[in-house]
């Protein structure tokens, strides 16, 4: 589901869908942030309540999220209905589902494998009119560069964020996104931002990601690319809005939508970049299929409230 602070791109691809209005956006909203208070069999219960009270259609991404939540409170049942429930609903996302920690307990059940060929096979006929050799390689780069990322939380807990073993994971990360970069730049220069029916919604996010964790001049130099890849529909809205904001951050510039924190060297704790007028951002981030900071804040531990209008 959702994983270390550095990296919030991550946040898209598992959990950030599109907020419906209504009891639905509520109830949702209570069961990420009980997901991130690891108050899990909680927030499995409010995804429960959602998905019965609300007329709002759930998103895989919800189902997802949910079994993810009843995997980590253990009710290995609800966690592979949830599971069912993505695959049908399109989620796409197999690596994902493989590297994701949350689900590690459920990797010994008996129903694991067979979950995960019914998913590859219903993914299988979602990508049949799909560029194969492009798809397959940016499944490659979407699964090295998400595995030192998985490996993270893990290592801070076990070792320290100043560790030896930390800094070895950064080194390994650093050497993994310049190699992935090369690709993608080769990519985007040959044949230009690919389009969901080519590589489908991860084929594009994946291409994202690795912009997103590349240089400010990489960033400048793409993101016209990126920004039309969106506007015909191809890069989802959230995805786009998270690299606006990164590349307005590293440009010295406020950030839009408030989806990046930066260290504070004055209390050593997490606090976010400069937001443009900050007490309409939860309009904006709504417009792009982000849920209201507030929430978003809790995932790193902050309380954070708007400023008055």
């Amino acid at each position: 589901m959702k994983k270390a602070t550095f990296l919030l791109a991550a946040l898209l691809l598992s959990a950030a869908s599109v907020f419906a209005q209504g009891e639905f956006s509520k109830l949702n909203r209570q069961a990420s942030d009980a997901y991130n208070a690891k108050n899990y069999r909680t927030s499995g219960e409010l995804y429960d309540q959602a998905f019965k009270q609300s007329k709002a259609q759930p998103t895989n991404s919800d189902f997802y999220n949910a079994a993810c939540s009843w995997a980590l409170a253990g009710d290995a049942n609800k966690a592979f209905q949830y599971l069912d429930r993505a695959t049908l609903a399109g989620w796409e996302n197999v690596a994902h589902v493989k590297q994701d920690t949350d689900l590690t307990a459920l990797h010994t059940d008996k129903r694991w494998q067979p979950m995960l060929t019914k998913l590859e096979a219903t993914v299988a006929k979602l990508e049949a009119g799909y560029n194969k050799p492009l798809k397959q390689q940016l499944d490659s780069i979407y699964a090295a560069d998400q595995g030192g990322r998985q490996k993270y939380e893990e290592i801070e807990k076990k070792y320290g964020a100043e560790s030896e073993q930390m800094r070895a994971l950064w080194k390994e990360m650093e050497a993994t996104d310049a190699r992935n970069l090369k690709k993608v730049t080769a990519l985007l220069d040959a044949h230009g931002w690919p389009t969901r029916k080519e590589v489908g919604k991860m084929g594009n996010e994946t291409v994202f990601l690795v912009i997103q964790h590349s240089d400010l001049p990489t960033m400048e130099k793409y993101f016209p690319m990126a920004k039309q890849a969106m506007e015909r529909g191809d890069l989802s809205k959230s995805a786009y809005a998270l690299l606006q904001d990164r590349l307005l951050m590293w440009q010295g510039k406020p950030q839009v939508y408030g989806s990046q924190l930066r260290n504070d060297p004055k209390t050593n704790k997490m606090a976010f970049h400069a937001i443009e007028d900050e007490a309409h951002v939860d309009e904006r981030r709504a417009a792009m299929g982000l849920e209201p900071l507030a929430s978003y804040a809790k995932r790193f531990g902050l309380d954070y409230k708007l400023p008055a209008k």
